[in-house]
């Protein structure tokens, strides 16, 4: 790169140089014409001259004054001669008498005019004129100055023409080379083959990875962001160069630990770490895995109700089967048909209004942490629910954190849950305070104090998810999702 970037400069400079020494040579010849042609035309019209011509020897009075002017003006020769070119004049008085070397013919027409032309001094820029004496041309006048003198003069500029070069050379030649070590350092030594495959394996990089990618700048510009970044947070084409705060992302992309966020329907786990260019971001996302979590946590909840059920029925039992061994057979007979008619209508009262596996499994699940609790979970008598296909993950989300929050926050839970032709209503009510705050849905508000709230937030995002609407009355939650369209059976298979 320094090679080219001299070569450039050289061959500017060359090319300025060149078209300089060509510029000044026509203004030195075009000055030098124009000179000669003011002498000549100021000699013939010299009333001194006039008479001279007029007197019986004219050589004599003539060749005095045209030295004395030609010295006085600095052009190599003023020649006065006869119409038919006989010299008056001449610098070299050898000359005198003698044909001028040169075209008269314009001259004698009455018209000055210009040439180049090889005389007795050598080759000149010359002009001619005539003399006019009642009208008629009665005598020549020349005037010229050497080429050799123009080419001196030539030479002349042409020294400080070449300093000049000189001088840009240098000055360019070393603002080349400061410019390339700049560019060294900035690039850490890389040339332009490095650097550009560094920046396909950069752009293949970003482009495939499926994690979201941001570099923030420690003014709050966003200088990066790949397209998976772009996917997560729904950031427009031209986000990148513009201010975090301007994008909406302040609160998403400021913090120095893994953190969780709900943007728009999904949520996401954001994470930062300071650079010396700024800020690293990474966003994945986790709406699949907090929706398997949910799933999960009410598998697991149903699985520790068993657990904790068993424990109970072997203490049971075992209180049973004493009581049999002392011959209480009726108080043994009376404890356990009671116990097992206890359960047995809890679970035929789930099972029979709801036939959605997953959702009846979460509400048995639910009953047994609310009384380990010390709450009461009550499925209403009216409840009745069928599978419609809504999707499990989806009621596990709603139907799960809603309990969980009245769990939470009363004695007594009751829920809901009924469906007519278009839609399915939840409803899920406690003894407790109620809810007033507008922002309970938003990350982070919680009851508590903590400042981690995310189930009303994740509760708001599935019906947002599914096309459905919650309202707030106090203590009470009422959810209405849309029952989704079912494909109708072919022909062919109903016959």
């Amino acid at each position: 790169m320094l090679v080219l970037q001299l070569l450039v400069v050289v061959i500017t400079a060359a090319g300025g140089a060149v078209l300089a020494l060509v510029q000044a040579h026509d203004l030195l010849t075009h000055e030098a014409e124009s000179t000669a042609q003011a002498v000549a035309v100021a000699v013939a019209t010299s009333p001194d001259v006039l008479e001279a011509l007029d007197g019986p020897d004219p050589s004599a009075r003539l060749q005095p004054l045209a030295e004395g002017i030609r010295k006085s003006t600095g052009v190599d020769f003023v020649t006065i001669m006869k119409p038919d070119g006989t010299r008056y004049t001449h610098p070299n008085p050898a000359e005198i008498g003698k044909k001028f070397r040169g075209n008269i013919g314009p001259a004698l027409a009455g018209r000055t005019f210009t040439e180049t032309y090889t005389g007795t001094l050598g080759p000149s820029e010359r002009a001619v004129t005539p003399v006019f004496s009642d009208g008629r041309v009665i005598a020549l006048v020349s005037a010229g100055i050497r080429v050799d003198r123009i080419s001196g003069w030539l030479r002349d500029r042409l020294a400080w023409g070449g300093f000049i070069v000189a001088l840009a050379l240098g000055l360019g030649g070393a603002g080349t080379w400061l410019v390339t070590a700049r560019l060294r350092r900035q690039t850490h030594g890389l040339g332009p083959v490095e650097l550009g495959r560094i920046h396909d394996h950069h752009d293949a990089i970003l482009h495939a990875v499926r994690e979201g990618l941001l570099l923030v700048g420690k003014d709050g510009t966003l200088t990066l962001c790949n397209d998976a970044a772009r996917h997560l947070l729904g950031l427009p084409d031209d986000a990148e160069g513009r201010h975090v705060g301007e994008l909406g992302l302040t609160e998403v992309l400021t913090g120095d630990e893994e953190r969780i966020h709900l943007v728009g329907d999904r949520v996401l786990a954001v994470n930062s770490a300071a650079s010396r260019l700024g800020t690293v971001v990474t966003v994945r996302d986790h709406t699949e895995l907090q929706s398997l979590s949910g799933q999960l946590d009410a598998e697991r909840g149903f699985a520790d109700t068993l657990r904790a059920a068993a424990h109970e029925a072997a203490n049971r039992l075992h209180t049973v089967i004493t009581l049999v061994e002392l011959g209480r057979t009726e108080q043994a007979v009376a404890l356990g048909t009671a116990e097992l008619r206890a359960a047995q209508e809890l679970t035929d009262r789930v099972v029979g209004s709801v036939r959605e596996p997953v959702l009846a499994a979460l509400l048995l699940g639910k009953s047994s942490e609310a009384v380990e609790r010390g709450s009461e979970l009550v499925i209403s008598q009216d409840s009745e629910l069928d599978d419609l296909g809504l999707d499990p993950r989806e009621l596990v989300t709603i139907v799960g954190n809603l309990i969980d929050n009245a769990i939470d926050a009363a004695t007594r839970v009751e829920v809901h849950l009924s469906a007519d032709d278009k839609e399915v209503l939840i409803r899920v009510a406690d003894n407790g305070p109620g809810l007033t705050d507008p922002a309970a849905f938003s990350k982070g508000w919680t009851t508590k104090g903590d400042g981690h709230g995310l189930g009303l937030a994740l509760v708001g995002q599935a019906v947002r998810r599914v096309g459905g609407t919650i309202d707030v009355r106090g203590s009470a939650f009422t959810v209405r999702l849309p029952i989704p369209a079912r494909p109708r059976p072919d022909r062919e298979e109903t016959r």
